[in-house]
């Protein structure tokens, strides 16, 4: 936890879905490691057999009188020594007494966390990095997520070559003839029922986004019209399906999805879901990920979705590419006319069939209820005030369902129309949900008025008016709301999240069309979260990594994060939600440059042997640290080092009255014959220094390291949270470096 915890006590939102008490349950057991087995295809049996000697042979009886025998779902051999199986309590105490049983634990439910969108990131055909990176070609993307709907135009393989021949992957017998050359693998767990098909759309929209082919014409209710397409229209797709509608998502399939993915073959693994805070060595994410990068595979991860509070950031790992979500330049615009002629402007992707300015009586669900859980955010089956019936219903946001919920729920009353109020932590964050009535959301500050209007007047009436697709929005990108912010509580000393992508009101694939009124059959939605902004990060290592073969897993996250832009479209400091300069805690190194990432200058490649003196330095116990390596490791016989020292593209400090100093290692990747000259911008109350001041390389590939010490300058006893950064600039490049420090 570090100096997290000297600063900071709150109470964490858990992103975690309930779960199901019955007699037999889903367990994730660690193992030791048997010291006799190899990790060659021909000790896999032995492997297993070695597992299979842990389950008690004996069976246990139910409370329903039923004998209930241990049976294994997974056997794990890339991601973790051990296995997943159904188990009681009692054979779980059982198994305890076993030789080399390390420890259990139940499953855990974790949750789902562009036709614009590419041209926002700078991505234009036959030109830059997209000619440079042939579109991805021959890079596959594994997506874990909620399945696919393979049949969608985004998943068409006209144009497509067949995989590398290193693919190693299957489409499940009943998918076989599904698959193509985009769609190259599908596979299905046991929480998903068995077919990798999506019954949800979050997968098909995230698959879409990272690769999606060339599509025509895509639209919400005509809105957003446009070409469509994946930030890497020509890499291949696996989809690892582990979610469904009614389930979530659990960590024992996520941990069998990503064992498959690493024999499988896949170089990127985009994986938009996630649970609350935790240990590394107690995330599954984070144990499958750190296996995963271990083979060279880059793992691009969803930050979560529980901003704008205060250290909620989740898959916060140093070997994870940790993505917050912010907005395009994009709004599809809708207004709100009162009967004093007051205008309100919020989003909505619905759109009339015909033009409609009548005004229409005001009727706010939450007054006059004495169910304030349920009526006032209009939950389904709580609107049964017949005097809703032909009137515009003010709703609040949240309480546990969608917005598009919250409009069926109004139109099957017989509501005409619907403003959802956002809280005021939302700030300007809105969304253009695809409604099936018409509908718009607004912000706090504007629903406040909206109600004081009705409740000076004895017939408030409004009328909702849809102006559709604007572009050009100065202050994009602004951080959303909802992406989940710094510092991280698993290890506080690496800053997170990493970077920050499109994530709000993002159209992508979707299995069916959302259009109401049945006006167009294109089949795409907008939806927001930093589950859209962490694949379209994950297309852009794709392109990297077709563009650069010889690149790292930490080399294509060190490129994107030392080019990251921190300015806006109006050339000023990127803002939050609230329209204030957002923090190093929220938007990371910046936003994703993809252009400028692919050619960097310098890199940070991060050696995967440093992270075992690393997680030393974390207090790990060594059975911890064993769980995470698969090997015993004895700490005490090992130098630790603390977080700051990890070769990071950025810094995270606690800062006392002791200068402390951390050295980096940077490897040219730019220009043979170079040179680089430092800039600090140090934070308020701090002095940074570096040594040497200038990096002069004469080769490709050439290593230097530079040390940094950060010193305090002010006597204050208050905790105080202050930025930076570090930038070396050469006459072609620049390679920022951002600094957070809390002064203790």
């Amino acid at each position: 936890m570090g100096f997290l915890k000297i600063f900071l006590i709150l109470i964490f939102c858990s992103f975690l879905w309930p779960s199901i008490q019955t007699d037999l349950e889903t367990y994730i057991v660690h193992v030791e490691s048997p010291e006799s087995l190899t990790s060659t295809q021909s000790s896999l049996m032995d492997l297993e057999s070695y597992y299979l000697s842990f389950l008690p042979k004996t069976t246990a009886m139910s409370s329903s009188g039923n004998e209930k025998p241990a049976r294994m779902i997974y056997s794990y051999h890339n991601v973790m020594k051990g296995f997943a199986a159904r188990l009681t309590a009692s054979q779980v105490k059982e198994m305890e007494t076993k030789q080399g049983f390390v420890s259990a634990r139940k499953q855990r439910i974790l949750s789902l966390q562009t036709t614009h969108t590419s041209s926002f990131l700078g991505l234009q055909q036959n030109m830059g990095l997209w000619k440079d990176s042939n579109y991805g070609k021959g890079v596959i993307i594994g997506v874990i997520d909620s399945g696919i709907s393979p049949d969608h135009p985004s998943f068409s393989d006209v144009g497509m070559p067949p995989p590398p021949a290193k693919w190693k992957g299957v489409c499940e017998s009943n998918f076989t003839n599904k698959c193509n050359n985009k769609l190259i693998g599908a596979r299905s767990y046991q929480l998903a029922n068995g077919s990798p098909i999506d019954d949800n759309g979050h997968g098909t929209h995230t698959a879409g986004t990272a690769a999606g082919a060339f599509v025509n014409g895509a639209n919400v209710y005509g809105n957003a019209n446009g070409t469509a397409v994946g930030v890497a229209p020509l890499a291949h797709i696996a989809i690892y399906k582990v979610c469904s509608t009614s389930g979530g998502c659990s960590d024992s399939d996520i941990l069998a999805a990503i064992d498959a993915s690493i024999d499988d073959g896949v170089d990127i693994l985009s994986i938009s879901l996630g649970g609350s805070p935790k240990p590394f060595y107690d995330d599954s994410i984070a144990l499958g990920a750190y296996s995963a990068t271990e083979r060279g595979i880059f793992v691009s991860c969803a930050a979560g979705n529980s901003g704008p509070s205060f250290a909620t950031v989740g898959n916060a790992a140093p070997w994870i590419l940790t993505v917050g979500a912010s907005t395009l330049d994009r709004k599809i615009k809708a207004t709100v006319k009162l009967g004093n002629r007051e205008e309100f402007e919020g989003e909505s992707s619905y759109s009339p069939k015909f033009s409609n300015s009548t005004f229409f009586t005001l009727f706010d669900a939450g007054e006059n209820t004495t169910d304030v859980f349920e009526t006032p955010y209009c939950i389904p089956g709580s609107l049964t005030d017949p005097a809703i019936r032909g009137k515009i219903v003010l709703c609040l946001a949240g309480g546990g369902i969608t917005n598009v919920e919250k409009g069926q729920a109004v139109k099957d009353a017989g509501g005409v129309g619907m403003i959802i109020i956002n809280p005021s932590r939302y700030g300007v964050t809105k969304s253009a949900d695809a409604h099936v009535l018409p509908a718009m959301d607004v912000s706090a500050a504007d629903g406040l008025k909206i109600l004081a209007y009705m409740n000076s007047t004895s017939n408030p009436v409004a009328t909702i008016t849809f102006q559709g697709t604007i572009i050009g929005d100065k202050n994009a990108p602004i951080v959303a709301a909802f992406s989940a912010r710094g510092p991280s509580q698993a290890s506080s000393g690496i800053l997170k999240p990493d970077i920050i992508g499109p994530g709000v009101n993002i159209l992508a694939a979707w299995p069916t069309s959302v259009d109401e009124n049945k006006e167009t059959k294109s089949t795409f939605n907008m939806i927001s979260g930093t589950s859209m902004s962490c694949p379209h990060l994950s297309g852009v290592a794709a392109l990297l990594k077709s563009a650069h073969p010889d690149w790292s897993s930490t080399a294509i996250k060190s490129a994107m994060m030392t080019t990251a832009d921190t300015l806006n479209l109006a050339n000023s400091p990127i803002l939050d939600e609230r329209l204030r300069r957002a923090n190093v805690y929220a938007i990371g190194a910046g936003h994703v440059n993809p252009s400028r990432a692919n050619d960097p200058g310098l890199i940070y490649d991060t050696p995967f042997e440093d992270y075992v003196p690393y997680f030393c330095g974390l207090n790990y116990t060594n059975q911890q640290v064993g769980n995470l390596l698969q090997r015993k490791v004895n700490c005490s016989e090992l130098k630790s080092i603390p977080e700051g020292q990890l070769n990071y593209p950025s810094f995270s400090i606690g800062l006392e009255s002791i200068p402390q100093t951390y050295t980096r290692t940077v490897t040219n990747v730019g220009d043979a014959i170079s040179s680089y000259k430092v800039e600090i911008a140090s934070p308020k109350g701090v002095v940074v220094e570096v040594e040497p001041s200038e990096l002069s390389f004469s080769q490709l590939n050439q290593k230097l390291t530079y040390q940094v010490t950060f010193s305090k300058t002010t006597n204050s006893s208050d905790v105080e949270i202050v930025e930076g950064f570090l930038k070396w600039t050469s006459n072609r490049h620049s390679v920022r470096s951002p600094i957070a420090v809390v002064l203790l």
